[in-house]
């Protein structure tokens, strides 16, 4: 809705474009790369994934903020996005679970926000031309100035965002699925945080199996990642991303997982050699998004920047008959040509355009995708990928138990 109080302000691309509308959240000015999200639902997911680091998000669906914020959707301590852009937006939000309006938010983490402009002319723009820089402002509404500061912002290709959202702590994770969240008296079922009302029951695990113990290479990872691992048995220890791999095996884990992040993985220089060692000590190994193609990178692969990228929660993925609907935040891929498929198995492709969206070590426990299984927000359709990280970990220690 509008707000009669509200300050003009001027969203600008580095291609010259301009598109004028209202503040809402934090005053002043903000860059970064500007991209789109074609999600129905999940924006303060999105707003807190700090895969979007150094980005400036345009929501495409045309209402913002209808649910409020909250502090059980979170994706990480706090919203990572430089900026947001909206058609419409919400000041008074109408959800049980509402804690704050996206505005006040915003506001409180000082990310500004434009709405009211044509974010369907926006996004068609994006796909015609590219993801590119933009700048917002409600303090700077000369187009000419505000695209000469614009103009002193690196692209995307080549940073390395990953320092700027590892943790800087080992920490452990042991909250599972539905856990610790504030429900009402009334005794509600328990739902998982990126489909509301669609009950995620954590698999039963045996009393006389232990936690499997894996390790969590923070490239910038999501909390329902954690809480998908944890309601499969894991206890997990996040480390750094610039963890050695001496350092990591010292824990003895069963599985290690990498996680997803923001920027070009290929400016993340020290990655892939850590990942090559902690898969030539054959433990389980699964990544997710950034982790993925942190992965490819350590087996040989290249990446490249794709044009506009996936964002959004209904991207198809397959191979062969079985299709999953996936949730997918990436604007970087695996080049295929460039992977030795003697050593690596393409499992699965984005069916939108064919692009490397999951792959497999051919001799070790080792597997990635480029989408989120964990659903957050999402489909269901992938969380079978958990499972199997499980498994590979539960039958590495039946056979370690067999040959002691």
């Amino acid at each position: 809705m509008f707000n009669p109080a509200a300050q003009p302000a001027l969203l600008i691309l580095e291609d010259g474009s301009i598109y004028r509308g209202w503040s809402f959240g934090a005053a002043g000015t903000t860059m970064g790369e500007v991209v789109f999200n074609t999600g129905m639902t999940g924006y303060q997911e999105v707003l807190t994934d700090p895969s979007y680091c150094g980005q400036i998000v345009t929501f495409t669906y045309p209402e913002l903020g209808n649910t409020g914020v909250n502090p059980e959707d979170e994706e990480s301590a706090r919203p990572f996005v430089r900026g947001a852009i909206a058609k419409n937006i919400c000041d008074r939000p109408s959800s049980w679970r509402s804690t704050q309006s996206l505005s006040d938010y915003l506001k409180a983490h000082s990310i500004p926000g434009i709405y009211g402009i044509d974010t369907r002319a926006l996004t068609r723009q994006l796909r015609s031309a590219g993801a590119m820089n933009g700048a917002i402002s409600s303090e700077v509404l000369d187009p000419e100035e505000l695209l000469r500061q614009l103009q002193t912002l690196p692209s995307m290709e080549g940073l390395n965002l990953v320092r700027e959202v590892t943790t800087q702590e080992i920490y452990e994770w042991r909250e599972a699925t539905g856990q610790g969240w504030a429900f009402s008296a009334e005794s509600q079922p328990i739902a998982d945080p990126g489909s509301p009302g669609v009950v995620l029951e954590p698999p039963a695990t045996s009393t006389e199996e232990r936690p499997l113990k894996v390790v969590a290479v923070d490239f910038g990872i999501k909390r329902n990642i954690l809480r998908r691992l944890a309601s499969y048995g894991c206890h997990v220890t996040v480390v750094p991303a610039d963890t050695s791999a001496e350092e990591i095996l010292s824990y003895r884990p069963d599985g290690i997982f990498l996680s997803n992040g923001p920027g070009d993985p290929a400016a993340v220089t020290n990655a892939p050699q850590l990942t090559r060692a902690l898969v030539e000590s054959q433990l389980p190994t699964f990544g997710i998004c950034m982790g993925h193609q942190i992965l490819g990178l350590s087996l040989g692969a290249e990446t490249f920047k794709l044009k506009f990228g996936h964002r959004g929660l209904n991207q198809p993925c397959g191979l062969t008959e079985q299709i999953e609907i996936t949730s997918q935040n990436h604007g970087f891929a695996l080049d295929a040509d460039s992977i030795d498929e003697t050593q690596v198995e393409i499992t699965h492709l984005n069916l939108n355009d064919r692009t490397v969206a999951g792959i497999r070590h051919r001799q070790l426990p080792v597997f990635s995708v480029q989408y989120h299984p964990e659903a957050s927000p999402g489909p269901h359709d992938a969380d079978y990928l958990f499972a199997n990280f499980v498994k590979a970990m539960r039958e590495r220690q039946a056979s370690a138990k067999t040959t002691q």
